[in-house]
C-alpha cells in the first residue's frame, strides 16, 4: 500500500528541497570567504649562529625573521617553519589562510608579519606565536604580475606595500594601489592617513593622469618616495610615512618632462633606503643621489646602473673587479683585483655578496673590502651547473633561485627551476 498521489509529490518536493539546502550549506562552507589561523604550538625558538657555508635547499623563498625563523608565501596562505638554519623546510610552527583571497606581498618588522591581500586586506602577525595582531583595509593591489612556485616575488620583491620608521619611533605601514594609499601604524593597524594618487580632471581628458603617481619605497629618515607627475614634469615627493605631510618636492637638474628614479642603499621590499638614481626614460645613463634630511646629494659614485649602497659605500663591479668607492666623495676605498670574474649578486648592511662564474659565493665587507668568507653555493649532490634567478640577503643570510640552464623565461616552473628544491641558503 503507497502513499496517496498528493502526498506522494509533497514527498518528493520537500526531498529535493533537503537535497537543495544540503548542496548550498555545502557550497557555502567551501566558498564562503573564510581565514584559517593555525598559531604556534612549541616555543619561541632562540636565535641562530651558523658557521659561514651552505645551510641547505628549499622549495620556496624564505624571509628570516628576527634570526629564528623562516617565512614563507603561498598562493593563499603565509607560514613559518624553524629553525632558521634549518637543512630543509620543516612541519609549520604556524600558519594562516585566506579565502578567497590570494596572498599579494610579505614585508617584516621586528616581530611583525605583514601580510597584504588581493582584496586589498592587510592582516599582521606576531611571529613570535602566529597569531593575528590586527586586521585593516587597504587598496587593492594593481594588476597583476606572474608570481613563480618558489613565492620569491612575495616575499622579497612585494609591490605596492611599504614598511617605515619615523621620527619619533613609530612605524607605520603604507599600502598604495591604482587611486589611493593607506598608512596604518603597525602597532595596531589605526589608520594614520590616506592620499589619493590621482587628480580630478575634465570628462574629455579623463585617461590624461591616470596613474601619475608611482610610489618607489621609503627612506632611512621614515618618509614614503613619490614620483608625481600629474600636474606637469615629474617630481620626486617625499612624504612622512607616520604624518602624511607632504615636504620636500624635488626634480633633478636637467631632468625632462619625464622621470624614471631607483631606489639604492634599501632593505628588502625598497624600505630605509639611503640613495636614489634617477634617469630619463630609455637612457642607461643616470645620477646618482644620496638621501638625508634635506635635497638629495649628488654621488657620481652611484651613477652606474649596477653599483649598489651599503652604508656609506658604493660599491661595483668594474671590469669583473669589484670595486668600493665613497658614495659621498666618489674616493676609491677599496679594490679586489685578485678573485675570479665576478658578479654582484646581494647586499645586506655589513656585507656585500659576490657570486663567481662557477658559484662560488664571495662576501665582503663593505667599508674595507675584507673578505668574510668564500665557498662553493652546493648543496648535496646538485652541483654548481646552475643560472643565478632572484637573490636575497638579511640577517647574515643569502638565498637564491638555482635556474637550469640555458634559463628560460618562459618556461614553465619544471623547466625553469634547477630542481624541486631550488632555493639554496647559506650563512655567510
Amino acid at each position: 500500500m503507497g502513499f496517496p498521489k498528493g502526498r506522494r509529490r509533497v514527498a518528493v518536493a520537500v526531498t529535493a528541497l533537503l537535497a537543495t539546502a544540503a548542496v548550498a550549506a555545502t557550497v557555502y562552507r567551501v566558498l564562503a570567504p573564510a581565514e584559517v589561523s593555525t598559531p604556534a604550538r612549541a616555543g619561541y625558538p632562540p636565535a641562530a649562529s651558523p658557521v659561514a657555508g651552505v645551510v641547505g635547499r628549499l622549495p620556496v623563498a624564505p624571509l628570516v625573521v628576527d634570526g629564528r625563523l623562516r617565512v614563507y608565501a603561498a598562493h593563499r596562505q603565509v607560514y613559518a617553519d624553524r629553525p632558521v638554519d634549518g637543512r630543509h623546510r620543516t612541519t609549520p610552527y604556524w600558519s594562516y589562510r585566506r579565502w578567497p583571497a590570494a596572498l599579494d606581498g610579505v614585508v617584516t618588522s621586528g616581530t611583525t608579519v605583514v601580510t597584504r591581500w588581493s582584496d586589498g586586506r592587510l592582516v599582521a602577525l606576531d611571529a613570535r606565536s602566529g597569531r593575528v595582531a590586527w586586521r585593516a583595509d587597504g587598496p587593492a593591489p594593481v594588476g597583476e604580475r606572474t608570481v613563480r612556485r618558489t613565492g620569491a616575488a612575495t616575499v622579497w620583491d612585494p609591490r605596492g606595500i611599504l614598511v617605515a620608521r619615523g621620527a619619533d619611533g613609530r612605524q607605520a605601514v603604507v599600502a598604495a594601489g591604482a587611486e589611493w594609499m593607506r598608512a596604518v601604524d603597525l602597532a595596531d593597524g589605526r589608520e594614520l592617513w590616506r592620499s589619493h594618487l590621482t587628480v580630478t580632471v575634465p570628462p574629455d581628458d579623463a585617461d590624461a593622469f591616470v596613474g601619475c603617481r608611482d610610489t618607489l619605497g621609503t627612506t632611512g629618515s621614515g618618509q614614503v618616495m613619490i614620483v608625481d607627475s600629474c600636474a606637469g614634469p615629474a617630481v620626486v615627493e617625499f612624504r612622512d610615512a607616520v604624518t602624511g605631510a607632504v615636504g620636500l618636492r624635488w626634480r633633478p637638474p636637467e631632468a625632462g618632462d619625464e622621470l624614471v628614479a631607483t631606489p639604492v642603499g634599501c632593505g628588502t621590499g625598497r624600505t630605509g633606503c639611503t640613495g636614489l638614481r634617477t634617469a630619463r626614460p630609455g637612457d642607461d645613463a643616470g645620477r646618482g643621489w644620496l638621501l638625508g634630511d634635506g635635497e638629495p646629494v649628488a654621488a657620481p659614485a652611484l651613477d652606474r646602473p649596477d653599483a649598489e649602497l651599503v652604508g656609506g659605500t658604493a660599491v661595483a663591479v668594474v671590469d669583473g673587479v669589484p670595486v668600493g668607492r665613497s658614495a659621498r666623495t666618489g674616493a676609491e676605498l677599496w679594490r679586489r683585483s685578485g678573485l675570479p670574474q665576478v658578479r654582484l649578486l646581494a647586499v645586506q648592511p655589513d656585507r656585500v655578496h659576490l657570486l663567481t662564474e662557477t658559484n662560488d659565493l664571495v662576501t665582503l665587507d663593505p667599508a674595507t673590502g675584507a673578505q668574510r668568507s668564500y665557498f662553493a653555493l652546493n648543496a648535496g649532490s646538485d652541483g654548481v651547473g646552475w643560472a643565478p634567478g632572484a637573490a636575497y640577503a638579511a640577517g647574515g643570510f643569502v638565498a637564491v633561485e638555482r635556474l637550469r640552464k640555458p634559463v628560460d623565461p618562459t618556461g614553465d616552473d619544471q623547466r625553469y627551476y634547477l630542481t624541486s628544491e631550488p632555493v639554496i641558503l647559506a650563512a655567510t
